[in-house]
């Protein structure tokens, strides 16, 4: 089991995904601005593990509050809270945990006035956010590997496995994972993903690990493979579901998405109930995170572009729903009109998808 982020007495234990493929390096965050710091500069990333990094970074800092009462703590905890929401903003899981971190607090506060008990709460509820995102995966990946057929090709982009959750299983590799746990050949089109390279740094190590086959390929051959018949699906993630099925993904995602809508090949979108935001109702709502220039320009200390020159640099594009011929969570499959369906997969009860 890939173990993404871990709660330890030490502090929060992370992989450090910067360092992938070619060096395993685990960090200890001793501090919640260690861990808001590694959520933001891409340590840990994909969603769900954002979600689950930052209920550990609340769950740490608020152990480490000094103050002597509940007011004390739930002072410090507020400021935590704003500094953990700025990290990473289109990613939707990362301000779900926080308001589940929130609500536990408050729970706790109408149940006891021990502040030393409160805070063992907070550890207890960042544990059960890492707990539910594995089982949430693992039921994910076996509705997902229903859509796979024996023998197909795999086209994905950027990194939704393990590595992108808490660890385990992930959610579009979840799916890759759930196709072969039933006994079904799959092989996988692992897209590079520019311009931080998550598809040949991150997918292609977790599937080697696993003895997954996979092929990489630059982010600009997609169409060619597809024109060739090489690719029977596309499966990606989600960082943000709109409330009408609009997908916020990494960028180049929207591009795959009208290429295989062009090649008449299913597109898929894998993703935890969390990720999903009715708050929102389309797409054109959710914020798109712009990172660093140097991220475009440079591979590391490797200069690419000359000095001077403008650069976009957005994180993240939005696929309209349009182009989706299915949405697969924790709780089923949805799909259009997804206004209604994902809706009904929300009142789906979470003892009733376990008994599934």
């Amino acid at each position: 089991m890939i173990k993404t982020v871990e709660w330890t007495k030490e502090g929060v234990s992370m992989l450090d995904q910067r360092l992938l493929p070619t060096e395993e390096k685990y960090l200890t965050l001793r501090s919640y601005e260690e861990v808001a710091d590694a959520i933001k500069k891409m340590v840990v990333r994909g969603a769900p593990a954002i979600g689950v990094s930052a209920a550990m970074g609340l769950a740490l800092g608020a152990n480490q509050s000094v103050g002597t009462s509940i007011a004390d703590l739930e002072y410090d905890f507020r400021f935590m809270c704003k500094v953990m929401a700025a990290t990473r903003p289109t990613a939707v899981n990362l301000f779900w945990a926080i308001e589940r971190m929130r609500t536990a607090l408050q729970k706790a506060k109408k149940e006891t006035h021990d502040v030393e008990e409160v805070k063992k709460r907070l550890v207890i509820e960042a544990q059960a956010i890492y707990n539910e995102d594995i089982e949430s995966n693992r039921a994910l990946g076996k509705f997902g590997g229903e859509l796979i057929a024996d023998g197909a090709t795999v086209l994905t982009h950027c990194n939704a496995g393990a590595l992108a959750t808490a660890g385990d299983y992930g959610t579009a590799l979840g799916v890759i994972r759930g196709a072969i746990d039933a006994g079904k050949r799959v092989a996988v089109i692992a897209d590079e993903t520019r311009p931080f390279l998550q598809g040949s740094r991150l997918t292609a190590w977790e599937l080697a690990k696993d003895n997954i086959p996979v092929t990489i390929i630059t982010d600009n051959m997609a169409g060619h493979v597809m024109k060739q018949g090489k690719v029977d699906c596309v499966v990606v993630g989600a960082d943000r579901i709109a409330a009408n099925g609009d997908t916020a993904n990494k960028i180049g995602t929207y591009m795959v998405a009208v290429l295989a809508k062009r090649h008449n090949i299913p597109f898929y979108v894998a993703a935890p109930i969390s990720t999903i935001d009715f708050a929102l109702a389309t797409g054109e709502q959710i914020p798109i995170e712009e990172r660093d220039a140097r991220e475009v320009t440079h591979v590391r200390d490797q200069q690419l572009a000359p000095d001077g020159v403008a650069v976009h640099n957005f994180a993240f594009d939005v696929t309209p729903n349009e182009l989706i011929a299915a949405i697969i969570t924790d709780r089923g499959v949805a799909r259009s009109p997804y206004i209604e369906s994902l809706r009904r997969l929300v009142s789906v009860p979470e003892s009733t998808v376990a008994a599934r």
